[in-house]
């Protein structure tokens, strides 16, 4: 085999060997038992790739990789305002994984798994279970699109769309291919980042043998994640003829600096990869320690504009329930 190529089951060995155990993964980072909580790693599992865990600094207790990640106490505190359904997707769910938001775009929930619990996810507490695509719904799906001509695209998302196998993914672009209306495939995914033998031939040749035009959205936060097999699973995507972008969310003591997060964008554009948007935090239930104020985010993007061309500052953005588009935040510049 070309060694351009992983071997096509490389990715499932390595979702089979992600680590679930927070101890096991403090040992291996020669870090005190006592940093993970029970309590939060009950409320919502533990799941790190060991790619994933590979670029975290051992003996480091703040390293922005594992703070991600890491079941914190913290999670456990109740904040006002953060809720269980942030988005509100449970009034827009009209049927099983459908979820329709926007006039133009629907959403799929292609799949309930994810190779890597985030802790900031705002479906973290997603009802999965009442929104698979099974053969019936997945019809039930596909003449919801066909009935509405006004959707232009449709996005794969989940959990993450890639822990699909190659095979049904194919199946399934091959029948959005099928109505007339729809333009375009969008995935939004974090699997090219925490598992990049993810990207294999028959995931590349599935994305880009229909009419339909191919978008995939990464889901990087920090400089740091992207390593040498990130970048050829990136040049793979690119080197297909798939349109690259990323979207990040900003997170207190991860990101939350000028300096890293231009380093982001800078690293994003070097292998092909054009910053898209950067989200301030969705009120879920969990996550409020990672919360940055929309003032302090709207001085940091001023100060990255200072910093940066155009082309490579994300645009800051929040989603607000019930409204047609995201809200876009104006940054802040500051004039020394």
């Amino acid at each position: 085999m070309n060694a351009y190529w992983p071997a096509p089951d490389a990715w499932q060995q390595a979702l089979r060997d992600a680590i679930t155990d927070p101890a096991d993964l403090l040992h291996r980072l020669q870090l005190p038992l006592s940093m993970a909580d029970p309590a939060a790693q009950r409320s919502f599992d533990l799941r790190v790739p060991r790619a994933f865990l590979s670029r975290m600094q051992p003996g480091d207790p703040d390293d922005p990789l594992l703070l991600q990640v890491l079941p914190s106490a913290r999670e456990m505190i109740a904040a006002p305002g953060f809720t269980a359904d942030p988005l509100a997707e449970r009034s827009a769910n009209p049927s099983a994984g459908v979820v329709h938001k926007y006039r133009d775009r629907v959403l799929l929930i292609t799949s309930g798994g994810c190779a890597i619990n985030c802790r900031y996810c705002f479906r973290r507490h997603f009802p999965y279970q009442q929104n698979q695509l099974g053969p019936e719904q997945w019809q039930q799906a596909l003449e919801y699109i066909d009935s509405h001509p006004e959707l232009s695209e449709a996005i794969l998302s989940g959990g993450d769309p890639l822990v699909t196998p190659d095979k049904r993914l194919a199946r399934m672009i091959e029948d959005l291919a099928g109505i007339d209306h729809l333009k375009r495939i969008r995935i939004h995914s974090r699997l090219p980042v925490v598992i990049p033998e993810r990207i294999t031939r028959t995931l590349t040749e599935a994305l880009t043998t229909t009419r339909l035009k191919p978008v995939l959205v990464l889901h990087c936060n920090h400089p740091r994640e992207i390593d040498d097999n990130v970048r050829a699973a990136i040049g793979r995507l690119r080197d297909s003829g798939v349109t690259l972008l990323n979207q990040a969310v900003l997170l207190r003591g991860i990101n939350d600096n000028v300096e890293t997060l231009q380093q982001l964008s800078e690293t994003l554009f070097e292998v092909g990869v054009l910053p898209y948007y950067l989200f301030v935090l969705d009120p879920v239930a969990g996550a409020a320690h990672f919360d940055v104020p929309d003032t302090e985010a709207q001085r940091l993007v001023g100060a990255l504009q200072a910093r940066l061309p155009g082309y490579l500052v994300p645009r800051l953005a929040r989603e607000i329930p019930g409204r047609p588009s995201k809200t876009l935040l104006t940054p802040y510049q500051t004039i020394v």
